[in-house]
């Protein structure tokens, strides 16, 4: 695996791929591909695995406030996609259409970020039906969301447009999932479960459990939300895009209709909100921290997993040859819930009162052969996605003659986030309703029998029966072979007409090219 260098030709990586398939030029440069690479490792050098455990057991916010806040920023955040995606797509600037918000937006979307790790410092001794926190805490959540929604469509779109050539477009995806895994990406939130490992068996912060748990969540929250945010700013400066818009901005009715005709990404939509559709559901940390004891564990049962996760790249295009794109999507989103049967059955000996899934070692052993398979498709995971949804969008421009990265974002990000609200509703009334103690984890007391066998069912088997529908929608993708191609072949040729048409500066040309393009949907209204 070797980062690209600037306009080098290279043979093609498979054969019979198609006219498209064999356009090897490459148009993504050294420094940018390791611009990249950090960006995408800066994506996950967080640690926001521990946010919920945060706001509940540090910052200290009443479950039933947290399902209202989170219910009414949904709301919030389902009225500002509208808008956002409509402005976004309507972007027109010497810069691009992405880069302005990536750069303008990074350095708020950063201070808010590192105000949020900061709000127990805030509210010291603030009740946990604090009115006052828990509206400081629900605007803090509305701006991050306003501006994350903006940065994440240009975010998702700059990718997109990063490069004309799928086959580059792919490999600097599977270039930095991988390089991200291998430069330690996740090193953040291992670093925590140690910390929290310390100080929950009191060999540092004796004494001391609770201010000890607040100076680690406050200093690694800030830590990580500056370097993070700093990496995404360099990449956004250096970064180009270079697929070309439409010179005519979309308007608002034709976004719609972009959506509405583009059967693969109201598919991918589908999948993803049926899978997001989780209603019980639980978290890593939960499990490793209030049943185990032990957070440091996920760390642990994920070494042996580490020496296939390289590999499991290197077999992408295996899977590829021998499956069709729907297949290869299936197998690598699913296979961790198929995974998780074996050990929650295994957890279930003994009972709940003494259950195997109370002990270390034996779960230990468990988690380890489940992380270690997983990986084999791990690679599929990280990679077939979004190399299907950036497909989805050069679908759009073929069918319609104009891109709508943001509305189509927006549409993609509404349907999950409306199943996302009632999931995390949800979820959290049911964590009350098992009797969950938000004091427990400060105070160094345990969760009942009963809690504990529920976060264990929700960390295990409880996602895989309210995800199973989500297959069903990836079964009728048909985005590949011989469609695919054509569809290449014909984008290739147009965008190389309308580069020369317009590069000429002449006015009847320009037009020219607004006709074209207004043409197109109504050519491609029969296929």
């Amino acid at each position: 695996m070797f980062l690209a260098k600037k306009e080098k030709t290279v043979e093609p990586v498979q054969k019979d791929e198609g006219f498209y398939a064999k356009q090897n030029r490459r148009y993504v440069g050294t420094k940018e591909t390791v611009g990249y690479v950090i960006f995408d490792m800066a994506q996950s050098f967080n640690i926001n695995s521990y946010s919920e455990r945060f706001i509940t057991t540090i910052f200290k916010l009443d479950l039933g406030l947290q399902a209202v806040a989170n219910l009414i920023n949904s709301i919030w955040d389902i009225i500002n996609d509208t808008f956002s995606g409509a402005i976004v797509d309507k972007t027109r600037t010497r810069w691009g259409k992405f880069r302005p918000y990536l750069i303008v937006l990074g350095i708020p979307a950063t201070v808010c970020t590192c105000i949020y790790w900061l709000m127990p410092a805030i509210f010291p001794n603030a009740d946990s039906t604090s009115m006052v926190k828990f509206f400081f805490y629900l605007v803090l959540a509305i701006l991050r969301e306003t501006g994350g929604t903006f940065r994440g469509f240009a975010q998702t779109g700059m990718l997109a447009t990063i490069t004309p050539n799928p086959l580059e477009r792919t490999r600097l995806i599977t270039q930095a999932q991988f390089f991200s895994g291998f430069l330690g990406e996740k090193l953040p939130q291992q670093i925590m479960d140690i910390l929290v490992d310390l100080i929950g068996n009191e060999i540092i912060g004796k004494g001391a459990r609770e201010k000890a748990y607040l100076r680690i969540f406050m200093g690694m929250g800030v830590f990580t939300s500056l370097v993070s945010g700093l990496a995404a700013l360099w990449f956004a400066t250096l970064t180009k895009e270079r697929v070309m818009q439409s010179i005519e901005t979309p308007s608002i009715k034709q976004g719609i209709k972009s959506i509405i005709n583009n059967k693969p990404i109201l598919l991918l939509t589908l999948s993803d909100t049926l899978g997001n559709f989780s209603l019980f559901s639980g978290s890593k940390q939960d499990y490793f921290i209030d049943v185990l004891n032990f957070a440091t564990l996920g760390t642990i049962v994920g070494i042996p997993g580490s020496i296939v996760h390289p590999f499991s790249y290197v077999l992408v295009p295996w899977f590829r040859k021998r499956f069709s794109t729907k297949v290869c999507a299936i197998i690598g989103k699913y296979s961790i819930d198929l995974t998780y049967i074996p050990v929650f059955l295994f957890g279930c000996i003994g009972g709940k009162k003494n259950g195997l899934y109370k002990k270390v070692i034996p779960m230990g052993i468990a988690l380890a052969l489940q992380e270690t398979c997983y990986m084999f498709f791990y690679g599929l995971k990280k990679v077939i996605p979004n190399e299907m949804y950036n497909e989805a969008m050069d679908y759009c421009e073929w069918k319609n003659g104009y891109r709508t990265e943001a509305m189509t974002s927006a549409a993609k990000g509404l349907a999950q986030k409306l199943s996302s609200t009632v999931s995390n509703f949800v979820k959290t009334l049911f964590k009350k309703a098992i009797g969950y103690d938000i004091n427990s984890y400060t105070r160094g007391t345990a969760q009942s029998d009963s809690t504990k066998f529920w976060l264990f069912a929700m960390f295990t088997v409880m996602p895989m029966i309210t995800t199973s529908l989500s297959i069903i929608p990836l079964l009728f993708y048909d985005l590949s072979g011989k469609k695919r191609d054509k569809m290449y072949e014909e984008l290739l040729a147009r965008r190389a007409l309308m580069a020369s048409e317009v590069a000429t500066g002449d006015a009847e040309a320009i037009e020219k090219v607004k006709q074209q393009q207004m043409s197109i949907a109504d050519e491609k209204e029969s296929l």
